[in-house]
């Protein structure tokens, strides 16, 4: 009896561990089974992050759940090939490419921009950014847009360049006048001057002007004028002279420093004087023989005689030399009795006797001495004022 007991407990429990082997089996396929229906209910998707591409099998509805299983963030300025609420479909592709910062510099100004832009100038044609070709820009415009690129650009401008007179457009991105010459290979000598300052600013439409200064000497030559030295010499007639030496003149080199300011001359200064050759006085002797010239009142006749108006005169008067047409010195003879005439009405060396004159030689002629007309010799000033102007009888003398 307890062996059959035995037996049929042990059947008994055969058959249980049987029914749980087969219920966890059951059990096993089943999770199995929706495992495997959990799995086809994927999608299928390319992703596409910042150029690394990828195939991923998701269950996210939306791009949005996708990025968001890659915590990837989004700028408004990045690139995304979909709408964020687009729906997943199998074989998606998805591209999504974050903008990088990049700063434009035009002069002062400064702005930061994100772009997904590939180039420089890409970048420029979207800003609506402009250049001509005396801008300047770096990097080039070819340049790859990378993180954190710093576009430098320099506008240029038009301004007017007098360098040595010589005026002239041109087209410069300098801020100074230094920087400006700099860039226009201007060289500027030791004394050149700058218009405006170097440290000045320029601007469009400004002036800059180069003075090109020069210092040079000058030497110029002077003639240093001989003096007259006269000296008596009584073997000739009294009133005549003669030349013993003709003198020479000396020569004086005056040396300037003369500036120029574009080749013209704007001041000079006398730096040194030299003498290349003394003048050479001029020798004239004068004679102090004297020759009595008398006229005779005994042997002479008269020929004619007539009235005429009557002046007087000095040797020392306006414009006078002191010699008559004749020769006669009247310095040297102040005692002679000279009357000027019209050699038309009296011929020169004619002997007269003036009324009131006496007796005298018709030795000299003035440009106011015209016809009946006679001007009387006096050595004496005074003696010229008292004849003043009178009619009176003169006698022509054989």
């Amino acid at each position: 009896m307890l062996k059959n007991m035995k037996k049929l407990l042990s059947e008994s429990m055969k058959k249980k561990r049987f029914i749980v082997s087969v219920s966890s089996l059951l059990a096993f396929a089943a999770a199995g089974t929706a495992y495997g229906a959990y799995e086809v209910s994927k999608e299928t998707v390319k992703v596409s992050l910042d150029g690394e591409e990828q195939v991923i099998r998701t269950h996210a509805k939306t791009v949005q759940e996708v990025l968001n299983e890659f915590n990837v963030e989004l700028r408004e300025e990045d690139h995304l090939s979909h709408e964020l609420e687009d729906k997943i479909k199998q074989d998606m592709t998805i591209v999504w490419e974050a903008a990088v910062p990049v700063t434009i510099e035009i002069g002062e100004d400064e702005e930061r921009v994100w772009t997904t832009l590939d180039t420089v100038q890409e970048l420029l044609a979207f800003k609506e950014i402009e250049l001509n070709e005396h801008d300047i820009i770096s990097p080039e415009v070819d340049t790859d847009i990378t993180k954190d690129l710093t576009v430098s650009i320099e506008k240029a401008f038009e301004l007017t360049m007098d360098v040595g007179g010589e005026e002239k457009k041109v087209w410069s991105t300098s801020t100074t006048v230094a920087d400006f010459l700099k860039n226009q290979n201007i060289t500027l000598g030791k004394l050149d001057r700058v218009e405006p300052e170097m440290d000045q600013e320029i601007a469009e439409d400004s002036v800059v002007k180069v003075i090109r200064v020069e210092k040079v000497t000058d030497v110029v030559e002077e003639p240093i004028s001989y003096a007259v030295v006269t000296k008596k010499d009584d073997s000739l007639e009294k009133g005549k002279q003669q030349v013993v030496n003709a003198g020479k003149e000396g020569k004086l080199e005056k040396h300037y420093e003369v500036v120029l300011e574009n080749g013209k001359e704007v001041s000079r200064e006398l730096l040194k004087k030299e003498t290349v050759s003394e003048s050479v006085n001029r020798v004239v002797a004068v004679g102090t023989k004297v020759i009595q010239k008398q006229v005779s009142r005994s042997n002479d006749s008269v020929s004619k005689e007539f009235y005429v108006s009557s002046t007087a005169y000095t040797a020392n008067c306006t414009g006078c030399s002191g010699t008559t047409s004749t020769g006669i010195n009247l310095k040297a003879n102040p005692n002679s009795k000279v009357i000027a005439v019209d050699p038309s009405v009296i011929p020169l060396g004619t002997k007269v006797y003036v009324e009131g004159y006496g007796y005298a030689i018709a030795g000299d002629t003035g440009s106011s001495i015209k016809g009946n007309k006679i001007d009387v010799f006096f050595a004496d000033k005074s003696q010229a004022y008292r004849w003043g102007t009178k009619k009176v009888k003169i006698k022509i003398l054989n």
